[in-house]
């Protein structure tokens, strides 16, 4: 087992989460390779991004069908200027390469936003920490583990 996928399932049992890790070697990079590897609707995908405001990078977590909107975010967490992370930023705020960003398991703690969308699936399928490996969780136990915020942030 990869060390990311190690460090995800690690926090999520801190978190009381007993995650069941897939491996797709055909890849899950994007929400729409994920969506069919998995056979579920691209909305069902997780899409973890990591975005850069005045205060630090912030974990955006939207559908696999939606695009955030970095001024919502901001309005959100009160920054006036967000912009999406380059992948350098990216991987230094979760430890986590682009394709592979997992919402649990961060490097650090991060201010975290998660669309209200996602709510509206019964499971939901997000990155196990590699860009082959995802985990599958009901919404509310994400918000729950991640501490997210819910709001509208989907443009």
């Amino acid at each position: 087992m990869h060390r990311n996928t190690r460090r995800v399932l690690e926090a999520a049992a801190s978190q009381g989460l007993a995650l069941e890790v897939q491996h797709f070697p055909e890849g899950t990079r994007t929400a729409a390779d994920a969506a069919a590897a998995i056979g579920c609707e691209v909305g069902a995908i997780v899409k973890s991004l990591v975005l850069m405001g005045a205060d630090g990078p912030i974990l955006a977590l939207t559908s696999g069908a939606n695009r955030v909107a970095y001024d919502r975010v901001g309005a959100v967490l009160g920054e006036r200027a967000v912009r999406r992370a380059d992948a350098d930023e990216a991987r230094a705020a979760t430890g986590f390469p682009i394709g592979g960003t997992s919402p649990l398991g961060l490097a650090q703690p991060l201010r975290t936003v998660c669309d209200r969308t996602l709510l509206t699936y019964g499971r939901i399928w997000a990155a196990a920490g590699t860009p082959d490996t995802v985990f599958g969780l009901e919404p509310s136990r994400l918000v729950a583990a991640t501490g997210a915020q819910v709001a509208d942030i989907a443009e």
